[in-house]
Formats: C-alpha cells, structure tokens, sequence
C-alpha cells in the first residue's frame, strides 16, 4: 500500500496479536502520520520500534503483554502523548525514561504487572495526571512529593505491592474518585487521610490488614462513596464509620470475623449488593428488611439457621440472589416462600441453599419435562414435610391466626409412622437388647466389649482425616471467572503472577484452573497439571496431588488432566489462547542432596604412663615436640606404639 494512498489519513489501528520478535515492524506504520491511538498488544516486542517517532499525532500507546524492559527511545519525540498502557511487560525503573514526564499532555499511565521496586522518578512532575496504576509490582515505599503536583488524579491502583505506609500528602487528592490498595501490609496506616477525599466513589481495602483499631472514626464526608470492600481482613464487626455512608451501593465485608451486625444499616437506603460470607454471623439483624434497593445477598459459609434470617427478607421486592450455603438452615427462610410463585417473578433470578444438612427441600414435580413448574417453598409445606403436627402446619399459615412459636424452631425430622416403620423399631430394638445382653456377660466374663467387636461400615473405613487446603490456596480461589496457575516450590504450590501465563520453565511443574460460567450460570473449573520434560521426581508427584487438593478444596466434580510438554492437548491450549512458550531451567527439586561427608583433620599429644591422657594442640609444625618425638629428626612423623612414649598423633575427624 502507498504511503499516498489512505495511510496519512487512518486515525486508528489494532496490530494487536502480531508476531513482531526479531526486530520485524511494518514499515508502513511511519506513514500513518495522522494516527492518534496505536495497540500493540501481545506482539512479542522486546523494544520500542523506531518507526513511532513518525507518529506526531500519536495520543495513545497500548504495548501490554509483551517482553519490553525499557521505555526509552521514541516516548519522549511525541508531544500529543496522552496515555501510555504498558502492563504486564519485564520493566523495572531503569526501563522508565524520566523524560516522559515533562509531556505535558500525560494524564494516563498504566505500568502495572511489571518489576517496579520504586515509584518511577520524576513522577511528580506529571502535573496533569488522571489515571495512575502502578500495581502487581514491588513498591514498598511512596515518596511524600509525589502527591503534591498529582492532585487531580482521578484513577489510583497501587494493588498488590509491598506498601506499609501511605504518605500524609494524599489527603490532596480531592478530585480522586476510585483509590484500590488491595494486598499490601498496610497494619500501622490508621488512613487517616481518606475523610479528605470528598470525592471519592469507588475505595478497595481487601488484604490490608483492617482491625477495628486501623479503620478511620469518620467517613461523613464522603457523600459519594458507592463501592467498598473490606474483605480478607481481620475486622470482628462493621466499622463505624460505614453506617455513615449514605450513597453506598457495594459492600465487601467477606472473609472476616464478624459475629454481629447493628440495626443501623437501614441507613444503607442505596444498598444493591452486601456480601457477608465466610464470616461468624448467628443471625441477621431485622433492619435488613428494610433495605428495598437489595439485589444481591450472600451469606456462604456462616452460622446461620432458621432463626436467624429475618421472616421479612423474602420481601425485599428488587432482591435477585440469595446465597446461603454452607449454614445450618433447616429450612428455607420464611419470607422466601414467595419463591412458590417463582414463574410469574421478573426479578428473582438465584437461590442458593448448598452444603445445609439439615435442611429439607420440597420436591420437583414428576413431569420433568416441563418448562415451567412451581415448587411449594412454603412455610406450611416445609413443616409437613419435616413431620410437624396438622395443628403446627395450621398455625404456621397466613391470615390472623396466631403463630406457633415452636413452628419456626421445626427440626426437619421426618416422620414414621407406617405399619414397616414400627416393625423395624421392634426388630432394631430387639437386636439392640440382644447386644447389650451379649456385651454385660462378656464384661462379667472379663472379655472384651462386643461393641469394640463390631466392624465398621465400609464407607466408615473409607473416611479420611480432614485437610486444611487453606495452607495450599487462597481461599477466594475459584471464584472468580479467569485463569490462575500455581508453580510447585519445595513440594508446594506457588501463585505465579498474570504476566507469566503461558510460560513454563522445561525443569518445573504447574497446576492451571481455569473457572468460568456454564450456561445456567454457576462456575464451573477445569483443572490442569502440566509436567515438564526435564522436572524431577518431586515435582511431578507435588503438581498431581495438589490438582486432586485443589478440585477437593472447590468442591469441584471435574477430574485434574495431565498435560505434558510438548504434548499438550487443544483443550489446554484454549486456556492460554495457544500462545505458550517454554522457557529453560526451573527452580531447585525439594529433595535434599546428600553430599559426601567432610572429616576434619586434628592434632593430639598423647602422654601418660598408666593413665593414658589425650590433649588437642594446634595442626602445625610447632605443636611437635622433639623431645617425644625422635623420628621428626629423620623428617618422618609416625605414630608411637609404645605407652611410655610422648607422642603428637595427627588423627582425622571421621575415624
């Protein structure tokens, strides 16, 4: 194509997905001169092409996911840059040119997924700055100017780094609308520069270390905080300070200790979604019922049963999900008997109600063919099916008839009240009393118990001890749709960071998951263990029990598939979007080597005539005394045979 043909007028172009290793770019891009907005993703690129210095117009440069280790070269001949995305590249802050920085239309920066130690130098000077992510690296520290001249930063992400404090000056972000610090070991910041950020919406705190002690006294301020999550924490009950926020929409408070909540969050008028799984809640305050904007509610994994969840939940009119799994329901909660009607219902779309054992749910009807069907989830059904009294189902019904305490307190035990049922009490009671009888003669005969006889049942046999996976996988793995991948180390899994996808040392192992939706959407995983072709014995074992750990640790039915190198299936290679490549060496095997034991050599004087005495001397020349020693005269040193002599004995260690 002729440089006078379109190219000068094109504003745009996607070159993402290109094969540029080996220093190939196509020529013609330095005819583009009227482009403003250039991707070069995942292209191979181990440097800047030199042809971007055409590009005068250029405002936006997009080159994530490639092998970059430096910056330096065109960036700074472009005068209308206006954002730089350059995540998940080998840059470290030699890479980063600090000219850069005197653009004075930069306003977006994107260095996230890198090996960044330190906030990249002159920094400050980028007085128009909007957007800044610097996460997924290895910042430990912000220096305190840095916020001076970056006031009106809107966008800041400084996720996943090693940061223990933040610095006062970012009280002086003001115009700061989402500020993400997630998984960095913030225990001694008390934040108390947040109340100055009046606009602020979007606040992320998960993995930072919050106790009741670190959080701020007083988010009054913040009128426009819609989204916070504060989960992976350490907190044992709501903060304060949340039940201020008027405007909140999002709540995280997953993964806590929280045992209690105050009958304040009414005041959560705006409250779409809350999240309060994984945490040590016995009951629900009755105040949730009044939050009539509630689309979504999860309580996975607490102490929750039948009394503690609010009769009124069920008519919260926006309410689309209600997660409770992993509780102790016995029944489905009351004011969720709604769900009979569950046809004619717009809104609600999920009822989640897993791993409760004592909990009773009324059939499906016989026709499973049926489109549509209804399932009586009433309160009255519930207790007829766990065996209560017709009086107990009829005080449990609707209108103006009084209701029976005892019927919200129904254990569902199911009755038995058949002509067979009865016959089998007699025979199990009349083999029970043969047993007892058999077991108290046995006892006078000083025999042992016939209960310690009995064998178990083989599913009793079959019984394992319980594992704690936690100490293998973080315990959020799995729910969210995307792609992680563990490293084996030492014999144990390792999480390898996002900009390494698809890329595996010949001497390693790994284990993938892949979780996505299906299409009732639930999550679904597919798990993988792939074997290099030079990685040792330990490794090999170690990547195939912590795939089965893994599926074990999620529940998951799927089974864990070998992938070999050089071998791999098609099905693995989706998950990488066939783009894997191998990479030579791989860590140490966690085998100890043994290594041939190394004796040390020791000089003792021996003297004595009837008690033989052993003395350590120095190994040198000079310990020898001649006196004892005639031979040393002739230049030969040898061992005295006899007891009278006073000798020096060179001896090594090992013998």
């Amino acid at each position: 194509m002729a440089a006078t043909g379109v190219l000068p007028f094109i504003r745009g172009v996607d070159l993402s997905g290109n094969d540029f290793k080996g220093g190939y770019f196509p020529e013609h891009v330095k005819s583009m001169t009227s482009l403003r907005w250039l991707k070069l993703n995942r292209t191979g690129l181990c440097y800047l092409p030199e042809e971007l210095s055409s590009l005068q117009k250029l405002e936006h440069l997009s080159v994530s996911h490639n092998s970059l280790t430096t910056l330096h070269g065109e960036l700074s001949s472009l005068p209308n840059l206006r954002a730089v995305v350059a995540r998940a590249n080998n840059l470290k802050n030699s890479g980063v040119p600090d000219d850069i920085f005197q653009l004075d239309d930069l306003s977006v920066l994107d260095l996230s997924f890198n090996q960044l130690t330190e906030i990249p130098r002159d920094l400050e000077n980028s007085r128009n700055m909007l957007v800044l992510n610097l996460s997924h690296n290895s910042i430990d520290n912000i220096p305190n100017q840095l916020f001076i001249n970056l006031t009106d930063l809107l966008y800041l992400d400084l996720s996943d780094n090693k940061l223990d404090s933040l610095p006062p000056q970012m009280r002086r972000l003001v115009h700061l609308q989402t500020l993400i610090l997630n998984n960095n070991p913030l225990m001694h910041a008390q934040l108390r520069q947040l109340p100055a950020m009046v606009a602020l919406q979007t606040l992320h705190l998960r993995n930072t270390q919050r106790t009741q002690s670190n959080m701020p006294t007083s988010l009054e301020g913040l009128t426009s905080l819609a989204d916070v999550d504060l989960s992976c924490n350490d907190l044992t009950r709501v903060p304060e300070c949340l039940y201020s926020l008027a405007s909140l929409k999002r709540l995280n408070l997953s993964n806590n200790q929280i045992t209690e909540m105050s009958l304040c969050i009414d005041q959560w008028t705006q409250l779409e979604t809350l999240n309060l799984s994984r945490n040590m809640l016995n009951s629900l305050p009755s105040a949730i019922c009044k939050l009539s904007k509630l689309k979504k509610l999860y309580l996975n994994s607490n102490k929750l049963d039948f009394d503690g969840v609010p009769s009124g939940v069920g008519k919260l009119s926006s309410l689309e999900e209600f997660m409770a799994a992993n509780n102790n329901l016995e029944l489905i909660p009351e004011g969720l008997s709604i769900i009979e009607t569950c046809c004619f219902m717009d809104v609600f779309q999920v009822l989640d109600v897993r791993e409760n054992p004592n909990l009773v749910m009324p059939p499906k009807p016989v026709d499973r063919a049926a489109e549509w069907y209804n399932i009586d989830f009433s309160l009255q059904n519930q207790l007829r099916l766990a065996g209560a009294s017709p009086a107990t189902v009829a005080a449990a019904g609707g209108g103006n008839s009084p209701r029976d305490p005892m019927a919200r307190k129904m254990r569902l035990r199911r009755r038995k009240d058949s002509t067979q049922d009865d016959q089998a009490k007699q025979v199990l009671k009349g083999m029970s009393d043969v047993a007892q009888e058999k077991n108290k003669s046995m006892e006078e005969n000083g025999d042992m118990k016939y209960s310690d006889l009995k064998s178990k049942r083989w599913d009793k046999n079959l019984e394992k001890p319980p594992l704690d996976y936690s100490e293998f996988f973080m315990e959020d793995v799995g729910h969210v749709p995307g792609v992680t991948v563990w490293q084996i180390e030492n014999f144990l899994p390792v999480q390898v960071d996002e900009a390494f996808h698809g890329k595996f040392y010949e001497a390693d192992c790994y284990i993938v998951l892949k979780t996505f939706l299906d299409d009732n959407g639930a999550l679904t995983w597919q798990i993988f263990y792939w074997i290099g072709q030079d990685a040792t014995l330990d490794k090999k074992a170690g990547s195939a029990i912590h795939a089965v750990n893994l599926r074990n640790y999620l529940g998951a039915e799927c089974r864990t598939i070998r992938e070999e190198m050089g071998d791999e299936s098609e099905e693995f290679g989706a998950v990488f979007d066939n783009e894997i490549s191998y990479i030579e060496g791989g860590t140490a095997s966690g085998f100890y080597t043994v290594e041939d034991t190394q004796y040390p050599t020791r000089l003792y004087r021996v003297y004595g005539k009837k008690n033989i005495r052993l003395e350590s001397v120095p190994l040198k020349a000079a310990s020898l005394d001649p006196r004892c020693c005639p031979e040393i005269g002739a230049g030969n040193v040898q061992h005295a045979s006899s007891p009278k002599t006073r000798c020096c004995h060179p001896q090594s260690g090992g013998h």
